[in-house]
């Protein structure tokens, strides 16, 4: 069983973006952390649920996160928790990302913040449009239902 995908440490996964949004496209970005960032990334405690992704100045940053402060460090090395964060992406994809959010009404989602094989911080951004309240139901509806329905085939044999 050789897998050939990236093994990838989850450091904070915003689980309820999948549910919220119909996701186009995914893209993944670096990110820019200070040293005590990317240690308290490394204990798994941040949050993107309430975030996203946007313009600012022509460069890409990644709003309203929360990482944390690390605890083992003195308080002039802290960060601020919320602070905006700048996202490194290719010049294309940056003016492909803006073209959506200002042509298609579109939104940049943040799906999750995770180490890639060699210890290099990465976003995985959305590219994704928003659900109305009957699309959410269906998703539930469809979940429900692969639920089920795997249930049933386990009880067949």
């Amino acid at each position: 069983m050789a897998n050939n995908a990236p093994e990838r440490k989850m450091a904070a996964q915003n689980r309820r973006a999948r549910f919220d949004y119909f996701i186009e496209d995914t893209i993944e970005a670096g990110i820019m952390l200070t040293g005590t960032e990317v240690k308290s990334l490394r204990g798994g405690k941040a949050s993107i649920l309430e975030s996203y992704a946007g313009d600012v100045g022509g460069e890409l940053f990644l709003i309203n996160s929360y990482i944390p402060e690390y605890g083992q460090a003195g308080a002039w090395l802290q960060h601020d928790p919320k602070r905006p964060r700048k996202l490194l992406v290719r010049k294309r994809e940056l003016e492909r990302m803006l073209n959506a959010i200002a042509r298609q009404g579109m939104t940049l989602v943040p799906m999750s913040i995770y180490f890639n094989d060699r210890g290099k911080a990465k976003v995985e951004i959305g590219i994704a449009k928003g659900k109305k309240k009957g699309d959410k139901r269906e998703t539930e509806k469809e979940r429900d239902w692969q639920r089920d329905k795997a249930r049933l085939m386990r009880a067949r044999g």
